[in-house]
């Protein structure tokens, strides 16, 4: 598609938006009865015509209104001069102050033509009249006041007059006055007026202004910026982007340029190194400063910067923390903050080990400011604390003992200061005892490491049978009911049939080692007879009455909760229980039907993901208490629908009860 840019109707084309017309004011039946415009400004009022003869049109209203606005009298003043409110008064704000990325199109015969538009001005009605309605009713309770009074009371009445001269006005005060908001608002006032004749839709000045929406030319000349070369094009769509040229930077904080770093002075590219790497064998600092430098100059420098810990060297904590800067974390001072990193480095010195806690205890400074220390130099190691990072270095300490042991008087140095701000103890100051493997940590392979834990495991294995085997015999001796011979005990045979036997494989480890009651030692011998006559009154005693209470605590519930609470209950009863005898899902449901309890065929959905247990739901039919017939119509309801508005719940049980309960009734019946 050709895109033309028409530029007849430039800095002339504005965008009107009008309101919601109401329907007494249909977009065909309004007249424009008259139109005036500020130019500077773009304020645009409009006067247009309401049908009074509309369905729509509230004559009474109009006729109110009008009579509120003009009074009685009817004069060339009138705002309503029918007597009724038959036009309204339109004025317009600017909806957006830059509209040049706005333009009007138009499209004609494949072709595309656009003009900017100059403004986008929304109309919004006028409520002046109301003003001048408030104005007429002070002007009548004025007069109404003042008529009382006579014109000799009004000439005794003087009044003393007092003539001042103001003062020059200075230039801040007349700044202040222009920019104050009752100036501008006089100046636009100021502004006149210029009235306009408005053109209706299909009139023919109207299709003639229209036709200035087209390009008039379509020659090369008047459209030069739009016709582009496709790399012109794509360089306005993609401007290359402008580097702005800044000063680099002395020293970089994060990222290093090796170039740019050897062309400072050897002190502060060794103390830009330090700063950044923090912890430096000698051997790598010299080699990360090129060949050619000399060493006994570097070790010049580095003292300053840094502390020898274990052979290598660690920035001083001065240099990470500055004067009069503080912690990201607390907001702790860097003074502070430099003693606390002083104590790591030198605990350190100590040990290669260092508990996090004990430096919390000793600096009392948060978590926060002590791991930064840590991570600075060490790493963490699970279950034995933070490990020095680098190991000890033998050669720079062989090489060079003049400078250990001038650190060492450094550090001890430290140590005294120290002492006395933290009142250390002296296990503080006394270095644990290294081992020898410490400097060399040992290399054990993986199959070194799996015979070690072989071997592991079995000498620990005959002392772990030894407690098992005693405190089975303690457990024997104090319950007279363990003595029983397990061996008479015969689970309850049960006919064949589609029900599915309890599942209790996931209560194992929650039955101290028993299935359905039994040891499984002793489980594989007792699984073919049948129990006692006594014994089964005793087992059907015990569940009828775990069932009883648990269905007076829950009224309703699954056949997989109600499994479970038993297995729960199961765990917390001491071995030998009869329950322990086997209970069958049979049984169990046999037992909640005797309970008083009825199976509530709830309609799930067939596609429901719930197991066949969690489909099976069970409910207290009575519990004795005021509530019965409400949860029996409400069990009802849910037998027909598992899903049921709250409102037909509560009309269905004020019509089955023959009486209205209220919210907290119902709440209680629901829960």
């Amino acid at each position: 598609i050709d895109v033309f840019l028409a530029r007849s109707l430039l800095e002339k084309l504005y965008l009107f938006q009008y309101p919601i017309r109401p329907a007494s004011m249909t977009y065909d039946d309004v007249t424009h009865l008259s139109a005036k415009i500020k130019p500077k400004q773009q304020k645009v009022e409009l006067e247009m015509a309401i049908d009074t003869l509309n369905p729509n049109y509230c004559r009474s209203k109009g006729e109110q209104i009008a009579l509120n606005v003009d009074g009685t009298c009817t004069d060339e003043t009138s705002t309503y001069s029918s007597k009724l409110m038959d036009k309204q008064t339109f004025c317009s704000t600017q909806a957006a102050s830059n509209v040049s990325r706005y333009a009007a199109a138009v499209y004609k015969k494949g072709e595309l033509h656009l003009t900017p538009l100059h403004g986008i001005l929304q109309l919004r009605p006028s409520f002046t009249y109301l003003d001048k309605a408030d104005a007429k009713h002070r002007e009548r309770e004025a007069a109404n006041e003042g008529g009382d009074s006579s014109q000799d009371e009004a000439e005794d009445d003087v009044k003393q007059i007092t003539v001042r001269f103001s003062r020059p006005e200075t230039e801040q005060a007349r700044q202040r006055r222009v920019q104050s908001y009752e100036f501008l608002q006089k100046r636009q006032a100021e502004e006149h007026w210029v009235h306009l004749h408005y053109y209706g839709l299909k009139d023919s000045r109207s299709e003639h202004e229209r036709q200035y929406l087209f390009s008039q030319g379509h020659g090369l000349a008047e459209n030069t910026e739009l016709i582009k070369s496709p790399s012109e094009y794509l360089m306005m769509l993609m401007p290359p982007s402008i580097e702005e040229e800044n000063d680099k930077p002395v020293a970089p904080s994060n990222v290093l340029s090796m170039a740019q770093l050897r062309t400072l002075p050897l002190a502060d590219q060794i103390k830009i190194l330090m700063k950044n790497v923090k912890v430096m064998p000698f051997a790598n600092l010299m080699s990360l400063l090129g060949s050619g430098t000399d060493s006994t100059a570097v070790l010049r420098c580095i003292q300053q910067v840094a502390m020898l810990v274990q052979g290598n060297w660690v920035v001083k904590s001065d240099v990470l923390y500055p004067k009069d800067t503080s912690s990201p974390h607390s907001g702790v001072p860097a003074e502070v903050l430099c003693r606390g990193r002083d104590f790591v480095m030198w605990k350190f010195t100590q040990d290669r080990w260092v508990v996090r806690k004990e430096v919390a205890a000793v600096t009392k400074l948060c978590p926060e400011d002590v791991k930064d220390f840590l991570e600075h130099m060490s790493v963490a190691r699970i279950n034995k604390g933070w490990e020095f990072v680098l190991p000890y270095d033998e050669d720079f300490v062989k090489k060079h003992p003049d400078i250990v042991q001038r650190q060492h008087m450094l550090w001890m140095g430290i140590q005294a200061k120290l002492e006395k701000v933290y009142n250390l103890l002296k296990e503080h100051l006394t270095p644990k005892k290294q081992e020898p493997q410490s400097a060399h940590p040992l290399l054990v392979s993986g199959e070194q490491r799996v015979n070690m834990a072989k071997a592991k495991v079995k000498q620990n294995y005959g002392q772990l049978e030894k407690e098992f085997q005693k405190q089975k015999a303690e457990m024997k001796s104090n319950d007279t009911l363990a003595t029983m011979d397990v061996s008479n005990i015969r689970i309850k045979e049960e006919p064949v049939s589609d029900e599915e036997p309890m599942d209790t494989s996931a209560y194992k480890g929650m039955n101290n080692g028993i299935v359905n009651g039994l040891h499984e030692e002793n489980s594989t011998d007792s699984l073919n007879g049948h129990l006692p006559g006594g014994c089964i009154d005793r087992v059907a005693q015990e569940l009828k009455a775990f069932v009883s209470s648990t269905f007076k605590k829950q009224f309703v519930l699954t056949l997989s909760e109600l499994k479970r609470l038993f297995n729960l209950h199961l765990a917390s009863l001491p071995p030998g229980h009869t329950l322990f005898s086997g209970i069958s899902d049979k049984m169990l449901q046999d037992m909640v039907l005797d309970s008083g309890c009825k199976q509530i065929l709830v309609p799930f959905p067939p596609q429901t993901a719930a197991s066949p247990d969690e489909l099976k739901v069970y409910a207290l039919w009575e519990a004795g208490d005021t509530y019965d017939q409400h949860r029996q119509v409400l069990l009802e309801i849910f037998s027909k629908n598992y899903r049921v508005r709250r409102n037909v719940i509560q009309n269905q049980l004020s019509q089955e009860c023959g009486e209205d309960l209220n919210k907290q009734e119902v709440d209680r019946v629901l829960k």
